[in-house]
């Protein structure tokens, strides 16, 4: 047998080791991750400090390296304040080297890095943001969208209680974009589906009385009063309800927006009967939960949808940069969108061209105090909506679709 001299296989060694090393690109050495959120305002509890032990957790279970490098987590508070998140973007692009940035609440502040994004060439993965725009008109092949979007909830929401007689809907809906949006698309889902809207209030964002509001949708007599809000009149309109007996008069309200912490906040006894439309439960299945009680340990509550989107997108954007060799972001995303989304967070997910992440949503219910059985046992679900329904196809305004 002939046997190659030693140098020769030391040679052909460190032409492989060099090889792999040519084709394994990380910028700068080491993959940074920047969690832009709410640390301490009013969005702080849905995102806040669980989307970073979120973030950390995916890096940590995925061996904290990749390609050999260390992946590192940073953290800025934008404060809710687009000046601030953009300021914050540029910093983190330019000086300190950040590959990606997720979680981002509140749409205004989530366009503004957006557009940072876009002129830096650099990623954005957007969970707690839900304008349609950013995978409409705005849409970018650098900014995703993971959780939501108001067009999926208000849809899922709206067309699943009809489905189930909820046939005639009052609404109560916050005086400014987002809550206009809301109510303009579930009230036409409502009417294709054969169901009425019967009217609709529209109260000041932070009104501090609800309680005319509330009365007028409560005399319409309509089976669902739908709360085309956000934080913080959702929480009071549902809270002022229960003290007015709509649920046990045999009306029912929609929330078109709540988390399971809002769920948590207001208790059982004022939410019981609630209907809202989720991308996660932490209650699902063993994978759901398994997750979940490691997040909670760590954090004394249990995630909401956004926070758990955190870690799914993390964990998705990593093994894209370990399958490509590369964290060069545009061959990241496109590997991204190769790949389905099937983990404990999403189900039959896909990341579509317009790079919105498409998935299967739940219609729930609140459970009364009798029927929770267990810290945080909060949710009856009641359909499965899925993701094409709910997220409708592709608009034709994003320049990424294919026309």
């Amino acid at each position: 047998m002939f046997a190659r001299p030693l140098p020769l296989l030391g040679a052909i060694a460190a032409a492989m080791l060099a090889s792999t090393a040519a084709l394994a690109q990380v910028s700068d050495d080491v993959v940074k991750i920047g969690v832009l959120t709410d640390m301490n305002g009013p969005a702080s509890t849905p995102t806040g400090q669980g989307s970073v032990t979120a973030a950390q957790m995916a890096v940590d279970d995925f061996g904290g390296t990749v390609l050999g490098k260390p992946i590192g987590v940073i953290v800025g508070d934008h404060q809710l304040k687009p000046d601030v998140g953009s300021g914050i973007a540029r910093r983190w692009y330019d000086v300190e080297q950040v590959d990606l940035i997720v979680d981002v609440p509140v749409s205004a502040v989530g366009l503004a890095v957006q557009n940072i994004a876009n002129e830096k060439k650099k990623l954005f993965i957007t969970h707690s943001t839900g304008t349609a725009d950013f995978h409409g008109k705005f849409c970018s092949p650098y900014a995703i969208q993971w959780v939501f979007d108001t067009h999926a909830l208000a849809v899922g929401t709206a067309q699943a209680v009809v489905k189930r007689g909820g046939d005639s809907w009052f609404f109560i809906t916050d005086d400014y974009a987002f809550g206009h949006s809301l109510e303009r698309d579930a009230s036409a889902v409502i009417t294709a589906n054969g169901g009425k809207v019967l009217g609709s209030v529209r109260p000041p964002l932070a009104t501090p009385d609800l309680s005319s509001f509330v009365l007028q949708a409560q005399a319409s007599k309509a089976k669902i009063i739908g709360i085309a809000a956000g934080p913080p009149n959702n929480m009071n309109e549902i809270k002022t309800g229960a003290e007015f007996g709509i649920f046990k008069g045999g009306q029912q309200m929609a929330a078109l927006l709540a988390l399971i912490t809002d769920i948590h906040s207001l208790g059982l006894p004022a939410a019981q009967g609630l209907l809202l439309t989720t991308s996660f439960y932490w209650d699902l299945d063993d994978k759901t939960r398994e997750w979940s009680k490691r997040y909670f340990a760590k954090m004394n509550r249990m995630p909401t949808m956004w926070q758990a989107g955190v870690y799914s997108s993390v964990m998705h954007y990593l093994q894209a940069i370990k399958d490509t060799g590369t964290d060069d972001p545009l061959k990241v995303a496109a590997k991204m969108r190769e790949k389905p989304i099937e983990d404990f967070f999403a189900r039959h997910g896909k990341l579509r061209e317009d790079n919105l992440m498409v998935h299967d949503l739940m219609l729930v219910q609140v459970k009364s105090p009798e029927e929770s059985k267990y810290p945080w046992d909060y949710y009856k679900i009641l359909a499965t909506i899925p993701g094409d329904q709910a997220f409708g196809p592709p608009d034709p305004a994003c320049a990424l679709v294919k026309k």
